[in-house]
């Protein structure tokens, strides 16, 4: 997936949406970007023949919404109302729904409405350039014999899908529109245990730095992690709901030979929440190894001055004692003052440096 690195994210966006709009309202909620052209690439199929070819209308849909074969049709940069008002109106899809599809800040969900279901996932990628993740949500929609995908930008990581479609590898072909969802969902899980490899290569070079040498950027380092896992944590917990929705869902779009493939999904999703919970208590620890390591520094320095001011302080009350300016001190004649002097001072010195040690503070 082509992206440009995002500098920062925030976790709660400002909604663009006007209020006081009507329910079904179209409004895209998106991050602004330049305005690129919607695209709607086709895929029909069955087990005999492919047939691939870009839609210039909406209306261009309606052979394939009654056909025997599986259509994919796949519409990037949906960020123009009015063009997905019209893939609205030609398939009958409902207001709310298209509505949700350009509000991108939606949580993953499972919606069943009868005679087609609109699943919300996010798709995770990770950044090589930027070292971050990005996020995208997908809007998917599928009926008896079609998938539909709204993207919000151009490019994403389904080429490996459309291969096996092209070449019929696998049992892609002769299955129905079901398992293509159910395809298109395992590689978006997929990537999500690509994204926490890379997290977890971050989180083990980060440990090894908190316990050899932190410094202000490694506190730094581990805030920003920890920012990752919010956004991972809230790509892919909601995924639960969504794949047990499609399990225990009671509509004909999910066929009983489809049921067992959702379950490996429901496997699948629960090793990465795992994963992710596991991740968020390594941060936790790292972040309190980190303030915990800082503390003894700081601890061992003052412990240092503290020494310094406890062996200064008799030095300094001796010396206090013969800066003395009186008329009458009989040491201030003696031939030996300084050199006594002098001599108590060490002895002092001695003293407390062995009583130190036998207290075992140096």
């Amino acid at each position: 997936m082509a992206r440009k690195s995002q500098i920062r994210r925030k976790i709660f966006r400002p909604r663009r949406k006007k209020p006081g709009l009507p329910p079904g309202s179209l409004v895209y909620t998106g991050e602004p970007r330049p305005q690129s052209p919607t695209r709607a690439r086709m895929i029909d199929y069955d087990e005999h023949k492919v047939v691939e070819r870009e839609l210039s209308d909406a209306e261009e849909c309606i052979p394939f919404k009654d056909a025997q074969t599986v259509t994919w049709i796949d519409v990037d940069s949906m960020n123009d109302s009015r063009h997905l008002e019209n893939f609205g109106r030609v398939m009958g899809f409902h207001a709310l729904m298209l509505e949700d599809i350009l509000n991108t800040d939606q949580r993953p969900k499972f919606e069943d409405y009868g005679n087609y279901a609109y699943i919300v996932v996010k798709m995770l990628d990770y950044n090589e350039a930027g070292g971050e993740i990005d996020i995208e949500q997908l809007s998917l929609v599928f009926g008896p014999n079609y998938v539909i995908t709204f993207q919000e930008r151009p490019g994403d990581f389904f080429d490996p899908l459309r291969e096996r479609i092209r070449k019929s590898l696998g049992r892609i072909r002769k299955m129905g529109a079901d398992y293509l969802a159910y395809s298109m969902l395992d590689v978006i899980i997929d990537h999500y245990f690509v994204v926490l490899e890379k997290l977890g290569e971050k989180i083990e070079k980060l440990e090894d730095v908190v316990s050899a040498n932190p410094g202000p950027e490694t506190a730094r380092q581990i805030h920003a992690l920890r920012r990752e896992m919010i956004f991972v944590r809230r790509s892919t917990w909601p995924m639960r709901e969504v794949i047990a929705g499609l399990q225990r869902s009671e509509s004909d779009l999910v066929r009983e030979s489809s049921s067992v493939y959702f379950r490996d999904l429901q496997d699948h999703i629960m090793q990465v929440t795992d994963a992710v919970d596991s991740f968020r208590d390594l941060l936790n620890g790292m972040l309190d190894s980190y303030y915990a390591t800082i503390t003894n520094r700081t601890n061992a320095v003052l412990k240092v001055l503290a020494l310094f001011s406890a062996i200064f302080m008799p030095l300094t009350f001796i010396t206090g004692i013969f800066g003395m300016n009186f008329v009458h001190f009989p040491e201030l004649e003696w031939r030996y003052g300084f050199q006594g002097s002098l001599i108590l001072m060490a002895v002092v010195i001695a003293i407390m440096v062995a009583v130190f040690r036998w207290k075992k503070w140096l």
